[in-house]
């Protein structure tokens, strides 16, 4: 659970350095934890093209996700919109290449290698609760990519060469 309302943040763009550091894992129960999360989700819903956003986006070194694929094309599963605290992917199956763009790096996707479902354990800001997020398609791709920013990795790093990269030639682009 989330506070109500929220503050929509800027997302930062590449090369910021907050983009290539880890973040730190935080106490889902702690109130700037709760606020963040709310500022995390107010970003994402400003942006209805965006399936998903991680904390250092919005320039916070917090392990914090937030998501919501149910309104993407290739959508198939939707676990809600949903913020989580310390995320981590318990386990990957069925790889499969795919296209990725990304809020921070504006005109540009690529081709990376995902798995297409997933589990992730984690806890929702607020109460703290463990939830698991079982997950496939887009929604799976999404998580994964947001599960690489707290990481300080971007999808770019994952690009295998130059000619896996796309200019970004319309919004709906995961």
């Amino acid at each position: 659970m989330t506070r109500p309302g929220g503050t929509a943040r800027e997302v930062l763009g590449a090369p910021h350095p907050l983009l290539s550091a880890v973040a730190e894992p935080v106490d889902p129960t702690a109130p700037e934890v709760v606020a963040a999360a709310a500022d995390l989700l107010a970003t994402l819903r400003r942006s209805p093209a965006t399936t998903g956003l991680a904390a250092p986006q919005i320039g916070l070194s917090l392990r914090l996700i937030a998501f919501d694929a149910r309104r993407h094309p290739r959508s198939r599963s939707w676990a809600g919109e949903l913020v989580v605290a310390n995320p981590r992917l318990a386990a990957a199956a069925h790889w499969d290449e795919g296209r990725e763009g990304c809020a921070s790096i504006i005109g540009l996707t690529a081709d990376v290698r995902r798995a297409t479902r997933i589990t992730v354990h984690g806890h929702l800001p607020g109460t703290g609760e463990a939830v698991t997020i079982e997950a496939d398609a887009i929604e799976a791709r999404c998580i994964q990519h947001q599960l690489d920013h707290l990481d300080g990795l971007l999808f770019l790093d994952r690009v295998p060469g130059v000619l896996s990269l796309h200019r970004r030639l319309h919004t709906c682009d995961a």
